[in-house]
């Protein structure tokens, strides 16, 4: 029997393929050089965590838990987290400095996030990936972070060590 496709799951299909889909125009030469940006940003990052992924992954999307990883964060004093448990659903970090919505929620493999900081210009957001790989009671975030504002990446990736990383290393401690 064919499963259904919810327009939620339609929608973000759509927008993974649409990329390549405007690609290759009939009657219109392209060159390599035409789909190939030289100057994007990304962040790649590796972490290790004690603490399984169920772990990991809950701590990431359940505001409460969330909330105490804060606290060990650059911002400690935040107000608390508010974060939707399915995809489509919003999130608001730091008292609203960071938010965004769930693109994919994979328990406990990934998350995958439109995000952005509430100072980018109106309408920007970049994505973040968070894959969990549990390596035995210790898990591994491979984090991607792309799609950001140029010129963004070393305060991005400072700020992930310092607001999300280490605070969750002191947590699972």
């Amino acid at each position: 029997m064919a499963s259904l496709v919810t327009r939620r799951q339609f929608v973000v299909r759509l927008a993974a393929a649409a990329p390549a889909m405007t690609l290759f125009q009939p009657g219109v030469a392209q060159s390599a050089q035409d789909r190939i940006s030289r100057t994007a940003e990304a962040i790649h990052q590796e972490v290790a965590l004690s603490a399984t992924a169920r772990r990991v992954y809950e701590a990431l999307t359940e505001a409460a838990q969330f909330t105490k990883v804060t606290t060990f964060s650059t911002v400690a004093n935040a107000p608390p987290a508010r974060i939707g448990r399915a995809a489509g659903e919003a999130f608001s970090l730091f008292g609203g400095h960071i938010v965004g919505r769930h693109l994919e929620l994979v328990a406990p493999q990934r998350i995958v996030q439109a995000w952005r900081a509430a100072d980018w210009e109106a309408g920007a957001y970049s994505i973040a990936k968070f894959t969990l790989r549990d390596e035995g009671g210790q898990t591994t975030i491979v984090f991607d972070h792309t799609g950001f504002p140029a010129g963004q990446a070393e305060h991005l990736a400072q700020g992930w060590y310092a607001n999300y990383w280490e605070p969750l290393r002191r947590y699972f401690a």
